[in-house]
């Protein structure tokens, strides 16, 4: 059978297992898998464990020192002289336990923390990959590499370096977040970085010995100010100080005070500018209340992903598959939060993402998907990956 016929088998295969899918992703919604719910996230693992058995896969756990295990599937056979095919998710949500639980249907549609942010994503890869397998197509592909992370909402700590292990030298990467209105694939994210500012200063009685002392709280103003200055949307660079605190009482001047912030940007050069400028946003600031100090931790968290000749090949390819599975197609405008697609950008690798099930409200308490994109969302992925061979 020729790869066009592999790929049209496969879709076919597929176009009566949406139950099956829906199931499999009831599960995976049904168990809170919070960043920080460690129990809860190694359920999960073991959940797609059983969906990922797939005969010639192999899943292995990457163990974490603070989240749940991360997990790694992978082809079982070589091929020599050519790359593998990369495809990332994640299993983490960002709800904690009680807040937002449960899979639940909802006529067309599916609702529930995950469902869209990415375990549907992770459903699409595993029947795509089980329908390659049944027909007898998946051993015709270069290699197959899956990872997925416990800890991409937090900005993937340690799944960037779990990532980089497992996909290094990858011939693309399709990353499996949630799908957008009108199928849009995007190429264009934002970069990432996060900084906490520590401020000291001098506690002293506001009444008795107002003069002595040094107020922390007046020198992290002066660095908000100044942070917050730093935004400039020509640029696509948005600084926000999301969360400040310090002092004990009112009439205590007081010794400590922080802040955390939040940087995005559009190149790799104004990343690393914001980060000088808040270094120098924070000396300025503590010379500003004599006897202040302010400490800097963190900066750059992800790179951007950034469009490139590759990535528009790439993703031209992947259009072909999703119109022939029923899809629409086009390039989703520039996202600006962050996702493990720039961790393959940043490898060298072209990677496209958003091919998840279409959705929305991932990050609300409205996420939902069309539960009748499933099945052409992973007959989009097996005709993709089948014109690989």
């Amino acid at each position: 059978m020729t790869e066009v016929g592999q790929g049209e088998s496969a879709a076919a295969w597929l176009s009566d297992k949406g139950g099956a899918m829906e199931e499999a992703l009831s599960e995976l919604v049904n168990v809170n898998s919070y960043t920080e719910n460690v129990e809860g996230g190694n359920k999960v693992g073991g959940l797609l464990k059983s969906v990922f058995e797939i005969e010639g896969l192999e899943t292995n756990r990457v163990a974490s020192k603070r989240f749940a295990d991360h997990l790694v599937v992978s082809s079982t056979w070589t091929t020599v002289g050519q790359s593998p095919i990369a495809l990332i998710g994640h299993h983490d949500t960002v709800f904690p336990p009680g807040a937002f639980e449960g899979y639940r249907r909802d006529g067309d549609l599916a609702r529930g923390p995950g469902v869209l942010d990415m375990k549907g994503g992770l459903v699409v890869i595993a029947w795509a990959l089980r329908a390659l397998a049944e027909v007898g197509g998946l051993q015709m592909l270069p290699g197959v590499r899956v990872v997925i992370v416990s800890d991409e909402e937090v900005g993937s700590p340690e799944g960037k370096d779990v990532i980089g292990n497992v996909i290094r030298g990858a011939h693309c990467a399709l990353v499996f977040e949630a799908g957008r209105k009108n199928d849009l694939v995007i190429t264009r994210r934002k970069g990432t970085g996060s900084i906490r500012a520590l401020v000291t200063g001098k506690a002293a009685h506001a009444g008795n010995a107002h003069k002595e002392g040094v107020n922390a709280v007046w020198a992290l103003a002066k660095l908000v100010d100044r942070a917050q200055g730093l935004t400039d949307y020509d640029r696509g660079v948005t600084v926000n100080v999301g969360k400040i605190g310090g002092g004990t009482s009112k009439n205590t001047v007081p010794e400590s005070a922080e802040a955390h912030i939040d940087f995005r940007y559009e190149t790799r050069a104004d990343g690393d500018k914001v980060v000088r400028d808040m270094l120098r946003a924070a000396e300025e600031s503590a010379r500003a209340v004599a006897g202040a100090r302010i400490e800097l931790d963190g900066g750059v968290a992800r790179v951007p992903l950034e469009k490139t000749a590759a990535s528009t090949k790439l993703m031209e390819q992947y259009g072909l598959a999703a119109k022939a599975s029923g899809l629409g197609f086009g390039e989703a405008p520039l996202i600006g939060g962050g996702s493990d697609a720039s961790t393959a950008h940043a490898l060298g690798i072209p990677a496209i993402d958003g091919l998840g099930p279409r959705g929305s409200g991932f990050h609300t308490k409205e996420e939902q998907i069309e539960i009748a994109t499933l099945v052409p969302k992973a007959q989009a992925l097996a005709r993709f990956l089948i014109s690989m061979v």
